[in-house]
C-alpha cells in the first residue's frame, strides 16, 4: 500500500471511529441529543432558592437528566417567587422555582405564567416561626404589635403566618411583616431587625443549633396542612416559544423529582452542593415531601385558601395554570 493509500486508509478509520463514538453518547451525546430532538434552545438559565424545595433540579445535574436530553442548565439564585418574577418575564430566567401563592398572585393580576413541574410539599416542622432563646415572645398572640420577618412579602411565608395568626385571635393587621432572604433572617431576628423569622429548613436547624432559636410555632397546620409549597414556571410565551425545551426539561426535573421523592440520601448529598449547610446537618434536617407530578386538585386548596384571606379577590381556576407534561 502506498503512504498516500495509508494517509487514506487511516483517515477514514478514524472518521467511522468518531462517528461510532457519537452514536455511542460519550462526550458528543449532548449536542447529539439536541439535535436528534431539535430542541429550540439548548443552555437554560433556571432559579432556585438555596433550600430543599428545588433539590431536583441539582440532582438532574449531578446523574446528567438534563444532558442526557440535551440540556445545559444553569442555575441561578434568587431569593423566592415573587422576585424571580419579573426574571422570567425579562427573560433573565428561563424557569424559576417558584411558591404556588406568589403564581397564583401574579396570575389574578393577569400575569401569563405557566407551571411546568412540582417541587414540594410541607411537612411538619419544615416552616416554622421561630423567635431568639431569650425572648419574651411564648405564644403566636404575643406577636401581636411586633415584626415578623419573611423573605418576600405576600407569598407563602405571609400566608402561612397569617393563618396561625387566625388560630390565636389576631389578623396580619396586628403585626408587621418585614423582608430578608432565608441566609440572612436568622442573624437579622438575632440583632433586633425583627421579633420573629418565618424560617424553613436548613434554616431552622441552623439558627436552632448555631444561635439557640426556638419554636413558636409550626405553620404547617391546620388549614396548611401538607400544603403545596413550591414548583417550577415559565412564563406562557416562553413555553409556547420553547415547547420541545421545557419537555425536555420536565422529563429531566421528573426524573430527578422520583429520586428525591424515594430517596433521601440523595437529598443530603446534593444540599451541602448548593447550600450553607453540612453534610451532618443534611442528615437530621427536617424534610417535606417531593410530590412527582403536578396535581390540580392539590394546588386548587391553595388558591382556595388565598380567596378566603383576601389574597384574590376571585376564583382561579388552576388547571388552565398548569402546562402540559413532557410526552415521552
Amino acid at each position: 500500500m502506498t503512504r498516500k493509500l495509508r494517509c487514506n486508509a487511516v483517515a477514514l478509520g478514524v472518521a467511522v471511529a468518531l462517528v461510532l463514538t457519537g452514536c455511542g453518547g460519550s462526550d458528543n451525546s449532548a449536542t447529539t441529543s439536541a439535535n436528534s430532538k431539535g430542541l429550540e434552545k439548548t443552555t437554560i438559565k433556571v432559579g432556585a432558592l438555596p433550600i430543599p424545595d428545588p433539590v431536583a433540579l441539582y440532582i438532574a445535574n449531578a446523574k446528567g437528566f438534563f444532558k442526557e436530553e440535551g440540556l445545559t442548565v444553569e442555575p441561578v439564585t434568587i431569593t423566592g417567587g415573587a422576585a424571580a418574577l419579573p426574571q422570567i418575564e425579562s427573560g433573565a430566567l428561563d424557569i424559576s422555582q417558584t411558591n404556588y401563592v406568589s403564581t397564583f398572585l401574579a396570575v389574578s393580576k393577569g400575569k401569563k405564567i405557566k407551571l411546568v413541574a412540582d417541587s414540594y410539599q410541607a411537612g411538619p416542622n419544615t416552616f416554622n416561626i421561630m423567635v431568639p432563646k431569650d425572648s419574651p415572645i411564648k405564644t403566636v398572640a404575643d406577636l401581636k404589635g411586633k415584626t415578623v420577618m419573611v423573605n418576600n412579602l405576600n407569598n407563602i411565608a405571609t400566608l402561612a403566618v397569617e393563618t396561625q395568626l387566625k388560630v390565636a385571635g389576631l389578623t396580619k393587621a396586628d403585626v408587621k411583616f418585614a423582608e430578608k432572604p432565608f441566609p440572612e433572617m436568622g442573624a437579622a431576628v438575632n440583632t433586633g431587625q425583627a421579633d420573629a423569622g418565618w424560617i424553613t429548613e436548613p434554616f431552622i436547624t441552623a439558627t436552632q443549633s448555631g444561635l439557640g432559636f426556638r419554636k413558636l410555632a409550626d405553620t404547617m397546620t391546620g388549614q396548611t396542612e401538607n400544603f403545596p409549597i413550591a414548583g417550577w414556571m415559565a412564563t406562557e410565551e416562553w413555553a409556547q416559544k420553547y415547547p420541545k425545551t421545557l419537555a425536555a426539561f420536565q422529563r429531566a426535573i421528573a426524573k430527578a423529582q422520583q429520586l428525591a421523592s424515594t430517596d433521601r440520601k440523595e437529598i443530603e448529598k446534593m444540599l451541602p452542593t448548593y447550600t450553607k449547610i453540612d453534610a451532618k446537618t443534611a442528615s437530621v434536617i427536617t424534610l417535606g415531601t417531593f410530590p412527582t407530578e403536578l396535581n390540580e386538585n392539590r394546588l386548587q386548596k391553595v388558591a382556595d385558601l388565598m380567596l378566603e384571606y383576601g389574597y384574590i379577590s376571585s376564583p382561579i381556576d388552576v388547571k388552565s395554570v398548569i402546562a402540559a407534561p413532557a410526552a415521552g
